[in-house]
């Protein structure tokens, strides 16, 4: 027993077993129960759950006609839509694994995640596809993509019969303007309405939960991003959970609009919805004003969201015109809830918000608050299944309750290791008690109830609304600027996103006074995800180094710190 066990919701076991089966099959028992049952909601069209294994059946086809076999993987560049999720449940169904990618990456970016996991077929959509294609044209010929399917959105959606739930016109340049063809070279371009007309076959399902099925990438401290290995029993086991959490039934109407590349969409938002034969209401990116019409209208019971969202929809100038009152879940993650914030959705329906914590390498939570007795601005409790516990970084033993640590976690939502660095891998895990612990690089405290609180970070790291921005990442693409001969990333203060990026950059002597910062804010925004990319530049004669020669980054943060205080 550990000390969260006290407030444990009665309901519930301490732990769970994860499903011998794949996540497919979670899938296609729903559809066998339910198959006339809407299971998306996508700007005024619904799609059955019996379309919706039809199409990833399809997509399933077509990936084993084009030589995927079991355990390869496949990229998946798409925002929000019914396509995203047949095709990440097609992928699966062709006993293949899925690599979901972040549609704010710029083509420089993209080429890792075709070489490292040794990517050959890709689905993405029309707007994404020229610069996956870029991306694959500009590498050598061994290491480019085979095949492209791409998707419009209007392959899942008419325009003029959207009715009430009508786009954003913001919105129609990538939603529904014609897009430019994307050019493969080498290789051959597929379009989604012809692989929905296909006459091919899927192959026999063959994995097992023991099989890889997922490979999300995480950045850190050093380097490029890392692929985490996740299997599907790891999957299975968090989402299962997820559902149990929160009062998961078949009659839950979820709101979908958290990013499904990312590792909380996947789980919480995506296999716990279609895992419980929920229906999800589909939104490809957040708009405030859709957000608060479609709950209402459509009588949302579960909204997992970044707290950025809730804090947007609450300042709406129309937020009195809408209706929250059928949400009886709301929560999630990636940046502290504001206790003025969660404070108002208490007294004005008598929700409480449940923070959790996670990474990619839990998929998802690792801790959660418990719904019926959460706690503001706080982690929550260890997860079902979960043992975390705080540690000293260089010692990693064990810390009295109040002490301030390293946040560190066992548990079956585990990930396997980093995708072919053995290195990387064994840094990151080590034995307490008998179990394999893995060190999350957060500093944190436990309260005498047992409910986890973030204090710090042990590794670089920049958190702006929820994204996760890792510098060294940030700096490897700024030195492919000619003008850039040093630059060192650092956080500064952002009163709506909590930090934004900024850097502190040394030019190029052949460079002064022919560039501006701006001019290096430009370039960042056309070679890197936008939520990545500085905010500020600073020029500076010389960074602070140590004897050793290192950039003393910490320095610089304390000094943005102070200034910003």
């Amino acid at each position: 027993m550990r000390p969260h066990h006290r407030f444990w919701p009665v309901r519930l076991p301490h732990q769970i077993q994860a499903p011998a089966t794949s996540l497919w099959d979670n899938l296609a028992f729903q559809a066998r129960r339910f198959p006339d049952k809407t299971a998306i909601v996508f700007l005024g069209r619904s799609l059955s759950y019996r379309e919706l294994v039809q199409q990833a059946e399809r997509v399933a086809a077509r990936l084993h006609a084009l030589g995927v076999r079991q355990g390869d993987r496949v990229i998946l560049l798409m925002q929000n839509s019914p396509q995203l999720i047949a095709a990440h449940y097609g992928i699966l169904r062709a006993n293949a694994v899925v690599v979901p990618v972040n549609p704010m990456n710029r083509p420089e970016e993209l080429k890792h995640y075709i070489t490292d996991p040794q990517a050959r077929v890709a689905l993405a959509t029309a707007d994404l596809a020229p610069g996956l294609a870029q991306a694959s044209n500009e590498l050598p010929a061994a290491d480019r993509l085979q095949h492209l399917i791409v998707t419009q959105y209007t392959d899942a959606f008419d325009p003029a019969q959207s009715g009430e739930e009508s786009p954003p016109a913001a919105w129609h340049s990538w939603l529904i303007d014609p897009q430019p063809v994307a050019v493969l070279q080498g290789g051959e371009v597929s379009d989604w309405t012809r692989v929905m007309n296909g006459h091919e076959v899927p192959p026999e399902l063959t994995v097992t939960a023991n099989d890889m099925a997922l490979l999300p990438y995480t950045s850190g401290t050093t380097g490029l991003p890392k692929g985490c290995i996740h299997l599907h029993k790891q999957i299975n086991h968090n989402q299962l959970a997820g559902s149990y959490w929160t009062n998961g039934t078949h009659e839950n109407v979820v709101l979908g609009v958290v990013p499904m590349f990312h590792i909380t969409g996947i789980v919480m938002v995506m296999h716990g919805c279609f895992s419980n034969g929920s229906t999800m209401v589909l939104m490809p990116r957040w708009d405030r004003e859709l957000a608060g019409q479609l709950i209402s209208r459509r009588r949302v019971t579960h909204w997992t969201n970044i707290p950025t969202m809730v804090i947007d929809l609450l300042g709406s100038p129309h937020f009195d015109q809408y209706d929250l009152s059928s949400l009886v879940y709301i929560g999630g993650g990636g940046a502290a809830m504001p206790q003025a914030v969660a404070q108002k959705l208490l007294d004005l329906y008598g929700l409480s918000y449940v923070e959790g914590y996670g990474l990619t390498e839990t998929a998802a939570p690792s801790h959660s608050n418990p719904p019926d007795r959460p706690k503001q601005q706080c982690l929550g409790v260890p997860y079902i299944s979960a043992d975390a516990r705080v540690v000293d970084p260089d010692t990693l033993q064990e810390l009295p309750v109040g002490e301030q640590g390293e946040i560190v976690i066992h548990g079956p939502m585990v990930f396997e290791g980093y995708w072919q660095r053995p290195d990387a891998t064994a840094q990151v895990f080590f034995e307490l008690d008998g179990k394999r612990f893995f060190r999350s690089g957060d500093l944190g405290r436990m309260d005498e109830e047992g409910y986890f609180f973030l204090t710090d970070r042990l590794k670089r790291m920049i958190n702006a609304s929820g994204f996760k921005v890792w510098p060294a990442e940030v700096e490897a693409l700024m030195f492919r600027h000619p003008a850039i001969q040093e630059a060192c990333v650092i956080a500064t203060h952002d009163a709506y996103r909590g930090e934004s990026v900024k850097a502190v950059v040394v030019l190029r002597a052949s460079h002064l006074g022919q560039v501006s910062e701006q001019d290096i804010i430009d370039w960042c925004h056309q070679n890197m995800a936008v939520y990545k990319a500085p905010r500020q530049v600073q020029f500076v004669d010389a960074l602070p180094k140590s004897g050793s020669g290192k950039v003393m980054w910490r320095t610089l943060q304390e000094q943005e710190a102070s200034a910003t205080a």
